[in-house]
């Protein structure tokens, strides 16, 4: 067992007392359907890209799949993209393999990462917008049960798709012009959740993301393990349409 393991094994626990109440909170958490079985799988989909951040994807495919050691409900991780099946080489050369084909009826969270919208030439977010096949894709997902999500300039997919007309978001500094002259309400939070749209700020804002999401989903015991675990304390403003308690 290496070192992460070990740690994550020991903190998991160190968790272990507090789970019966994270089940409580998770049953009671989030929209969508079955949210009262702990024994049905939050099912996770991250989008990929060529030219997509590192730490865009990286980040959140971190923090839900550690969400597995913190609760009784099992979470399952993949990569997909809109053009099946596939490899992508990222944004400073890192290449994914092995990345599964788009499947969002099979999702409960889809998690869309940014990348390269400031190089309008070069893979990455234009080159998708201009492409058409991912906003496309990511326009026919929505449906009952599914949190559509984004960080960073990945918003601006969402964007592309028609999703984020008419409704609160948020997205890396730089985009925010093109996303009000696009129609999205932008709220001035590092996350906004909208209900069945979820939205985060830039590159790093993907730990808040996720971690946002695993509280709403599985149950604060489950976010504050993980950020022990990470060493990391979520951060910035969470901006909500929905009743907290």
């Amino acid at each position: 067992m290496d070192r992460r393991q070990l740690l994550r094994a020991t903190t998991a626990l160190g968790a272990t007392g507090a789970l019966a109440a994270t089940a409580t909170t998770a049953r009671a958490a989030g929209p969508g359907p079955d949210r009262s079985d702990p024994a049905r799988p939050l099912r996770v989909q991250v989008v990929m890209f060529d030219g997509v951040e590192e730490l865009d994807f990286a980040a959140p495919y971190e923090v839900f799949s550690a969400a597995g050691f913190f609760t009784p409900r099992p979470v399952e991780v993949r990569y997909v993209s809109a053009t099946g099946a596939r490899r992508v080489t990222c944004a400073y050369g890192t290449v994914v393999r092995d990345i599964r084909p788009w499947a969002p009826d099979e999702a409960d969270v889809l998690v869309v990462p940014g990348g390269g919208y400031a190089r309008r030439d070069s893979p990455g977010v234009w080159a998708e917008i201009d492409r058409g096949t991912l906003p496309r894709a990511l326009a026919d997902a929505p449906r009952p049960g599914l949190t559509v999500s984004a960080l960073c300039t990945g918003v601006m997919l969402l964007s592309a798709a028609g999703l984020t007309k008419g409704r609160p978001c948020t997205t890396h500094h730089k985009a925010e012009p093109d996303l009000e002259e696009q129609g999205g309400l932008l709220r001035n939070a590092r996350v906004v959740d909208d209900g069945d749209l979820v939205t985060a700020g830039g590159v790093t804002s993907g730990l808040d993301l996720a971690l946002w999401l695993v509280r709403r989903e599985l149950g604060p015991d489950a976010a504050t393990n993980l950020e022990e675990m990470l060493e990391y304390e979520a951060r910035g403003t969470v901006w909500t349409s929905r009743p907290t308690r």
